[in-house]
């Protein structure tokens, strides 16, 4: 580092702007606290402007942890943009064509086993053969996601005579015997046939194949810390960390935990290889319910 931007840099603000007036300075480096020195911040910024001197500064002026940077233009004026995720789109646009073409194929494949899901649920108990629900997608947009009906058609209506019941941690319900589920419900989820539908969300866009499980408004509502909320800056996904791991079996901390390390680890690479890990975990019915 040149001593020239050094000097500059403690006595700007020891003595004042003038230095930069009468010395030979290449580069100046702004790295203090922005709220109680924007006033000077701003003076130096339009003096380099004025003198044509570069000048750096942390882009991290607000103490964020997990965001990165880069600078943009729009309508010729420049400006910064944070995000927490990756910014390149090449992968995003390779991941959605990986979500339409497996969507597609898969419900070519599985359209054998959907017809023998809906003709049971409908010899086996009264009511409609899928269930829609409401949650809560990419940014907290809802949408209405598809699964097989696996309870009495008034299940929602019984779930507060049930509250005290609930065997998971958080705002999430969960009960291993779940008095609503129907006979030929629970081996549905026993295997996961249940969650098929969801491929029409995925070729609808509502979804992806890999990414944070989407939540009913419920369980959002229960939701009582912000660092939860970043799940939802992402599309919701089939599977994720979390089916892979345990799923139902885990501590509602450890799903949001294994949620925001998606986020930060991902690459296309991640998604095929939960994708492949997620058949034996179906396989081996570990952690439905």
């Amino acid at each position: 580092m040149p001593w020239s931007l050094l000097i500059a840099f403690r006595l700007v603000w020891i003595v004042d702007i003038d230095f930069l007036r009468r010395n030979v300075v290449d580069e100046v480096a702004v790295y203090l606290p922005f709220g109680s020195f924007y006033r000077h911040s701003s003076e130096v910024a339009l003096l380099c402007e004025q003198h044509g001197i570069t000048m750096r500064f942390n882009s991290d002026i607000f103490g964020s942890k997990n965001t990165r940077w880069r600078a943009e233009e729009f309508d010729g004026d420049q400006y910064v943009a944070t995000y927490t995720l990756h910014s390149e789109l090449w992968p995003y646009t390779i991941k959605r064509l990986l979500d339409i073409t497996v969507a597609a194929c898969a419900l070519l494949v599985f359209a054998p086993i959907l017809l023998v899901a809906a003709i049971g649920i409908k010899l086996s108990s009264p009511g409609p053969v899928f269930f829609l629900q409401e949650r809560l997608g990419i940014s907290k947009r809802r949408f209405k996601i598809y699964k097989f009906r696996t309870m009495v058609p008034n299940a929602e209506k019984l779930m507060a005579a049930l509250e005290k019941d609930n065997e998971a941690t958080g705002p999430v319900f969960k009960m291993k015997n779940d008095p609503r589920i129907t006979r030929f419900g629970r081996a549905l989820r026993k295997s996961s046939i249940d969650e098929l539908p969801q491929l029409f969300n995925v070729l609808k866009g509502d979804m992806s194949l890999v990414g944070p499980r989407p939540l009913p408004v419920r369980d959002y509502e229960g939701f009582n810390e912000d660092w939860q909320r970043r799940r939802f800056s992402v599309k919701p996904g089939i599977t994720c960390l979390w089916q892979v791991n345990g799923r139902s079996g885990i501590s509602f901390d450890q799903w949001m935990l294994l949620d925001l390390q998606y986020m930060d680890e991902w690459s296309l690479w991640l998604d095929l290889k939960i994708l492949a890990k997620t058949v034996p975990a179906v396989i081996r019915g570990e952690g439905a319910a």
